[in-house]
């Protein structure tokens, strides 16, 4: 059977990908290989779920087509693979696009009600949340699309309410009041992860609190103590001055006070560890009601919380009156402007600082008091604290990240974990289930039930029997700490076993200058235009070709083309192979394939062969190790020089054409086997013409080399 003279991607790719999925092979329990054995060894992989407001960027491209390789690659050893996909409901991400959709028709939210607002966002849900899977097909993912979860689907809720209430009757959630991250457009509570920053310039200023000494025998240098600080307007609700215990040139002055200008207070000067002493002049003040850190400090030190910032980032009536009703930013000039005229100003610095964003308006967050749940991450009674639960995991090699140096910012995360704020002031999300709450659960609440909510916990199903735990998840790095650690102490708690084995946390895609991606700025690069300019194979072989070592990838177009090329080098090796009369080859002989008597073997012969042998255990070994580039760049160079340079060449010369043309057909069909997992649609679209006898229906369930 003849192939084309030029390979076209768009001709292929849609065709291949419809004859997969019509086949149910991506099903584990349609596979014929599954069914004939009761004992068979399982690959559960659980995508990261996209948010149904996404479209596929470049990280998710990658992490989709390594975790595709793996499967594939295991699928062919005959291992039950189940990848199972999802979306998640991504609570403010999605209800801002909504109410982006009302602004449009000059509506709100507040208009239409709760009721009609969420009715309005499934109908959206419906249109455009599942756009993200369709192009994660047309990048060659190989997901069991029929068991395709979403955590708002009604089993899925039913686990969240499951979870939530089994904490709260073990009293780990608790209703508090304490510092969150707050956007003041959104009108909600914020994680950490939905916060963007930006390096701003802007300035240090070293204030003059005046000291009142109790001791009259101290002999003080200075009647003031100067703290620095790059948010002067908090001041207003400072209830302390500190200084770590450690710094010689303060000792004297702990225990102390000092006057809060403006306001007149008197603080007491503590001494607290938390305080960098390299900071400023060693002294900070202290507002529990708008820093984290200084929260610790007051809960240490049995501070007065004092609010002085309210949910619309304006000035309180906690603060004097010439500032009450003031934006934050307008109070801070008035502030140094007054601080200036008393002579309590001693300098400013220009410094520049993150300021943290809200991810999806841009507004900047304030650190307020907010009345919220929380989950207890360091409760030890009856029971291990959540928080002891995931290191130990980690701890003990039961749980492994692949590279191991990301278990360091595992740790570090955990040792200094802050009780978990669950709740949002949204209307879209999982309701917290407790009469007269109107809040909802934040995202990664539900998230964290993953591994074995997609698998129909709480009901014990046959899925969660048969697939949990699963075996590897794989993400980017920024979510190792809100949703592998929790996806960790949830599976352990609920389950009473690891959710999962391994993580593999993929590179970090970055601009060619080293930049994050971005497609807002302009500085984002769309898989799909790439999929649509050198085809998925081409992407595919592109993205991974530049794994090799380091976390972060410096993208490069020029490797796609490499990949176009390196298509079509595929396609006319095998076209040149397939034109060659030949009686038709038994396939199962050739996957049993023998060497000839070593006597009827060329010298290139004998080359060729032990050029691919060392080529299968290279790959195989790569690929069980995480090492995607490498096992890319050694195919490459095996299927490019070695057979096509060199033994294609030579062939052409040979005297025992029936040996050559069976060699040619054994180290193509295994070449073919090894580059599937990198280049599913070309190598499928050749093994589809190949003139074999006994063939497989597709080169997705042949046996792997071994």
């Amino acid at each position: 059977m003849k192939l084309p003279k030029v390979y076209n991607p768009k001709t292929v790719e849609g065709k291949i990908y419809q004859l997969w999925e019509k086949s149910g092979f991506f099903n584990p329990d349609k596979l014929s290989a599954a069914k004939k054995k009761k004992k068979i060894k399982k690959f559960v992989v659980a995508m990261a779920p996209p948010n149904i407001t996404g479209s596929l960027h470049m990280g998710q491209a990658l992490e989709n087509t390594l975790v595709d390789i793996l499967v594939r690659k295991k699928r062919m050893e005959g291992v039950k693979v189940l990848w199972l996909p999802g979306i998640d409901h991504a609570g403010i991400a999605t209800q801002n696009v909504v109410e982006k959709e009302l602004k449009k028709e000059g509506k709100t939210r507040f208009e239409l009600g709760r009721e009609k607002f969420i009715e309005r966002v499934w109908q959206w849900k419906k249109k455009y949340g599942n756009i993200i899977l369709d192009q994660l097909k047309k990048l060659g993912a190989s997901c069991d699309w029929s068991r395709t979860r979403f955590t708002m689907d009604e089993d899925y809720a039913r686990a969240v309410k499951k979870a939530f209430l089994y904490y709260w009757k073990k009293g780990w959630i608790y209703l508090g009041k304490r510092p969150v991250n707050w956007c003041s457009r959104c009108q909600t509570s914020l994680s950490d992860l939905e916060l963007e920053y930006e390096e701003k310039k802007g300035k240090l200023w070293y204030l003059r609190y005046p000291l009142k000494i109790k001791d009259k025998r101290l002999k003080m240098k200075d009647e003031h103590i100067v703290v620095a600080t790059t948010r002067p307007e908090t001041m207003l609700g400072d209830t302390a001055v500190a200084v770590n215990p450690s710094d010689k040139k303060y000792k004297k002055l702990i225990g102390e006070k000092a006057i809060l200008p403006q306001v007149h207070r008197e603080i007491p000067i503590v001494a607290d560890r938390l305080v960098d002493p390299k900071f400023g002049t060693g002294a900070v003040k202290v507002t529990p009601a708008h820093d984290l850190k200084d929260y610790e400090i007051g809960i240490r030190h049995k501070l007065q919380m004092v609010q002085v910032i309210d949910e619309k980032g304006k000035i309180t009536k906690n603060a004097p009156p010439p500032y009450q009703g003031l934006k934050a930013d307008e109070a801070r000039e008035k502030i140094i402007k007054d601080l200036k005229k008393l002579n309590l100003l001693e300098k400013e610095e220009d410094y520049t600082l993150p300021i943290p964003k809200c991810y999806r308006c841009g507004t900047i967050v304030e650190i307020i008091p907010s009345r919220q749940w929380f989950l207890k991450m360091d409760a030890t009674h009856p029971s291990p604290s959540l928080k002891q639960i995931a290191i130990e995991a980690v701890k003990s090699g039961k749980v492994r990240f692949h590279p191991k140096n990301f278990e360091k910012i595992y740790f570090n995360w955990l040792k200094n974990v802050r009780d978990w704020c669950i709740s949002r002031q949204i209307w879209w999300g999982h309701k917290i289930p407790l009469k007269g709450e109107n809040d909802v659960l934040d995202t990664w609440f539900s998230s964290a039930l993953w591994p074995f909510a997609t698998l129909g916990w709480p009901k014990e199903t046959g899925d969660l029997r048969e697939f949990y735990p699963i075996n590897l998840i794989s993400s980017a790095r920024g979510i190792i700490n809100l949703w592998h650690a929790r996806m960790i102490f949830s599976g352990i708690e609920f389950m009473k076993e690891i959710p999962f084995s391994q993580v593999y946390i993929h590179p970090t895609v970055l601009t060619k200058e080293g930049e994050r991606m971005s497609k807002s700025l302009g500085i984002g690069v769309d898989p799909l235009q790439l999929i649509e300019k050198y085809g998925a194979d081409a992407t595919r072989l592109g993205v991974t070709w530049q794994i090799t070592g380091g976390q972060d990838i410096r993208f490069g177009e020029e490797d796609m083309v490499m990949g176009k090329k390196f298509c079509n080098k595929i396609w006319n090796a095998s076209r040149f192979i397939l034109m060659n009369k030949s009686p038709l080859i038994n396939a199962d002989k050739l996957r049993r394939f023998t060497l000839i008597k070593s006597k009827s073997l060329t010298q290139a012969d004998r080359k060729i062969l032990k050029a691919l042998e060392r080529t299968v255990k290279s790959v195989t070994r790569d690929l069980e190790n995480f090492r995607f580039g490498q096992a890319a760049q050694i195919l490459y160079h095996f299927f490019w020089h070695d057979f096509c340079d060199k033994y294609i060449e030579e062939s052409k010369s040979q005297k025992e054409k029936e040996n050559t043309q069976k060699i040619l057909y054994y180290v193509l069909l295994t070449s073919l086997k090894l580059l599937h997992p990198f280049m599913p649609f070309v190598t499928e679209e050749i093994y589809q013409k190949l003139p074999l006898k006994n063939k497989k229906k597709f080169l997705m369930i042949e046996t792997w080399p071994k």
